[in-house]
Order: C-alpha cells, then structure tokens, then sequence
C-alpha cells in the first residue's frame, strides 16, 4: 500500500471535519459539511479551496521563452509580463500531456502551473526538452501553497488583508503583494467561473493564512469547499479535467481548446493539428443535458439513433441548472447543439441532448 501524499492543510482539514479521499495520489478534502451548500457559496458569496497538491514549475534564463514557445501550444510571446495564459503541452501526435497555466513574469522569467497528477511526468517532459537552450528548469511545487479564493465576495474578502488595491489586477493577470504581512502571487483567475483569486505562498505561512481567510470572510459567507463541489462548478462552466475530458488521446482541437492553439509558431505537435485543421476532425467534444432521469458518468456509451457514437468523459448533477449535465466525445457530424442523444446509463437507453458550452456563463 502506497503512502498518500499530504499538503500542509491536512491536519486543519480533518480539524473541519473534511470528508478525505484520495485524489491523483494525494490525500485531499472532497468535502466538509455539504458539497451543494459549497457549491451554492461559491456561485453566491465565496469559497476558498486547498489546491496545494497541484505542481508548479519555474522557468528561467536568457531563452526562457523561446523554451516555452517550442513545448505549449499557444503563442506566450503575446502574453504581457503579469498575465497568466492557458496553454496545453501537446506529445509528437498531438495528444495532450497537460493543460497548464503559465504564468509570464518576462520573456526570461515564467512559472507554469501544472496538474497534480501529471506533475512528475510534465517535469520530466520539460527537462528532456532543455537540449541547447539557456534555461533553468526548477519544480519548486514542495514549496508552494496554493489556495483558490473563489466567488463574488472574493475581492470584498481578500482586500481585508492586503493594502494593495486587488481592483488593479485584471482577469487573467497576477501581481506580487503581501497578504496578512506574507509576500505572495495573486491572480485574477480560477476554475470556478466565478470572480476569485489563485494565490501561491511560502508553505510555511499556509495554515495562517488559510484560517486567517477564514475568519475573515465568515462574515461574508465564505465557505471551505471541497473538490466536489470544484468538480461541479468546473463542469458547469464547461472546463476540462485532465484524466476525464483531455489525455494524451485526445487532441486540443478536438477538445475546447482551439483558442490555445497558435499554429503560426512551431511547437511540439503542431503537425498533427495542423493535418486535423486540414483534413477535418473525426470527433469533437460537446457539452450535453440530461433530458430523462439519470446521471451520465465517465466512460458511459453515448448513441445516436441507435449507434454508438462516442462517450462520456464527465456528469455531475448541476447545482446551478438544477439539471443533470455533462461533457464527452461524439463523431463530429453530430456535434451541433439542439442534437437528441441517448446515453447507456448500465442497461437503459437515456435520453440528452447536446447544448453549447458552458452551461454557465458569468464572464
């Protein structure tokens, strides 16, 4: 029996009450008191997630960029200093290694933020790519704390305890500030679709600033929130999750992210989707809502008109959409929105229809 791995919030966790799983290897917090309660604060007030199991990576040196335009699919050249881009790491064939934020401090200085279980793969593909270029490839994700502060009380809350004006950081942009006297990274970003904050601190400060935050947004209806309930919101907003929507199977344009692909630069990959953008693609990812009872899960067969068609990588009940809604895989040709499909949910055929992602817009 392997032994999980831990973040520094374990114990102030269990301290809550947290249900434990185990999440890619690590043990984590998949709820506390209610995942629909967690949810509901989240799209309403606010909600703060332990996300420390996720890795980071530091980049460095004279040819830091031109390092990372040749392993990520999307142009960070055009990427401002203090902006924060989403970008994949595509194999020789195109399929997906990762979808990983990078974080662009100067052309010579990038922190990439990568998935939890993919973090020692995604460190070994980005050291065996160094070849002749000037860089310094550091995994600094031991040292790192990460909390998402998430929803629309976030600022209201953060600004409690920082006397930089948070209204000064943009969507998809991060500052260095100092929060309850700790120095720390803040963006404007998430996996909620809420308005919040991802912020990466010194492990060492992690449980004052977790109970710091906590205490001060009790008043404005901050909640701790599982990955449950991170689940869920994800999902409505029609967000990939690695291991479930996007693998090295699947390519980024036959998931949602066309957008993060520039194909006028060179890059790990590129050929394939170039050839994919020529040919056509054979399947293409759709979002779906339930139209009969049933809750479609991973890997459930997905028909239309009594052939298999393609499958499901995601299902959640949507608390927002009071629906059962869904993400996966279909023959391109059926891919538009208003389509009636059936989904095999173990012996019954149940009847979906795809709708356009997401579910659930704010921004």
């Amino acid at each position: 029996m392997y032994m999980l791995l831990k973040t520094a919030l374990n114990e102030a966790h269990r301290k809550l009450g947290a249900r434990m799983v185990d999440f890619g290897g690590w043990d984590m917090p998949v709820v506390y008191t209610n995942q629909i309660e967690e949810h509901h604060a989240v799209r309403q007030k606010a909600g703060i997630f332990d996300v420390s199991h996720m890795g980071e990576l530091m980049v460095t040196g004279p040819d830091a960029l031109a390092y990372l335009q040749k392993l990520v699919s999307r142009d960070v050249a055009k990427l401002n200093p203090g902006q924060v881009g989403l970008c994949v790491l595509c194999n020789e064939t195109g399929g997906i290694i990762d979808d990983l934020t990078v974080y662009k401090f100067s052309d010579q200085k990038f922190m990439p933020v990568i998935n939890a279980g993919t973090t020692p793969g995604d460190y070994a593909w980005f050291m065996e790519h160094v070849g002749n270029f000037d860089v310094k490839v550091e995994n600094i994700s031991d040292n790192i704390t990460k909390l998402d502060l998430q929803g629309p009380n976030a600022e209201k809350i953060l600004q409690k305890l920082t006397s930089d004006d948070l209204k000064e950081i943009k969507r998809y942009y991060f500052k260095e500030i100092t929060v309850d006297g700790v120095f720390m990274i803040v963006s404007r970003s998430g996996y909620t679709g809420e308005d919040g904050f991802e912020l990466y601190l010194d492990v060492k400060y992690s449980e004052q600033i977790w109970n710091k935050l906590l205490e001060v947004g009790n008043p404005d209806g901050l909640l701790p929130c599982g990955l449950g309930s991170r689940d869920t919101l994800r999902t409505e907003c029609g967000m990939m999750l690695y291991g479930h929507d996007i693998d090295t199977e699947h390519t980024p344009i036959e998931a949602v992210y066309s957008w993060a692909v520039s194909l006028d630069k060179d890059f790990i990959g590129r050929d394939t989707l170039v050839k994919q953008k020529e040919q056509g693609l054979a399947r293409k990812m759709v979002g779906f809502e339930m139209i009969d009872r049933g809750i479609a899960r991973q890997h459930y067969p997905i028909y239309y008109q009594d052939r298999e068609v393609g499958e499901v990588t995601s299902g959640v009940p949507s608390p927002t959409l009071n629906k059962n809604i869904g993400l996966g895989y279909v023959e391109f040709a059926i891919r538009e929105p208003g389509t009636e499909i059936e989904i095999k949910v173990r012996d019954n055929f149940v009847k979906a229809k795809i709708v356009k992602l997401p579910f659930y817009k704010k921004y």
